[in-house]
């Protein structure tokens, strides 16, 4: 059964932060969550909200069939579309770790499954920044070269503020949709002044290389092997 649901994209931005207060509370150990939209939006982080241009190019974005939507977690512009799998992954990490290196760490626990399975199938897998990709990072997970997943995160304390907890997002580039969220991301900078331009072939999407089947059920048993393996 695949562990994907289908949400819109400001359901699923809610979902995570739900996600997110549950483990707060205590109401859960970890949380892991994989939603595909079932519509399209250009998602960006709330500090963008204040630059001059931004009302303007969101209506222009919005005119074309790309609604500007805000997220809690940093990056740039980030197109989300049916063409998408996002994994949200919640935890506290283990106490014996300590604050020092806690986001990295949280990073490499975010990509490593993926990159086990693109090992798996047989792909060359690696994290690093990718000119011409939207949303660029130092923890993008790539295929041959070319962005295919981009991360972001979002820390906050449990309740009584005893521990941190941590949402760690991947937004997958599942289908080919590649020209249209390009296009969409660069309409959205041009009308808000902004001087980044990205292109489509920075950028891969995992069926265009790899059709197996269950390949998102593997990716949810690898992440459910790793929280359950986390020490307290």
């Amino acid at each position: 059964m695949s562990p994907v649901i289908s949400l819109t994209v400001e359901a699923g931005l809610q979902a995570e932060q739900d996600l997110l207060a549950s483990v707060c509370a205590g109401d859960a150990e970890f949380g892991l969550l994989f939603w595909q939209p079932n519509d399209r939006a250009l998602v960006m982080p709330r500090r963008l909200s204040r630059l001059p241009g931004f009302e303007h190019a969101s209506g222009v974005s919005a005119a074309d069939g790309w609604p500007v939507l805000l997220r809690e977690t940093g990056g740039e512009p980030v197109p989300q579309s049916s063409a998408t799998v996002n994994i949200a992954l919640v935890y506290a990490p283990p106490r014996s770790e300590g604050d020092h290196g806690r986001i990295e760490t949280a990073y490499r626990r975010l990509c490593e499954p993926i990159c086990q399975l693109l090992n798996e199938l047989g792909g060359v897998a690696s994290l690093g920044e990718v000119e011409g990709a939207f949303c660029d990072g130092r923890f993008n997970v790539n295929l041959d070269g070319r962005k295919m997943v981009g991360t972001a995160q979002r820390w906050r304390q449990s309740k009584g503020g005893q521990r941190p907890v941590g949402l760690v997002h991947g937004a997958l580039l599942l289908e080919n949709e590649r020209e249209s969220m390009v296009a969409a991301v660069n309409r959205f900078n041009e009308a808000c002044g902004l001087e980044q331009r990205v292109r489509a072939g920075s950028h891969i999407a995992l069926h265009e290389k790899f059709t197996a089947p269950h390949t998102l059920e593997r990716l949810d048993a690898l992440y459910r092997e790793l929280l359950i393996a986390l020490p307290a």
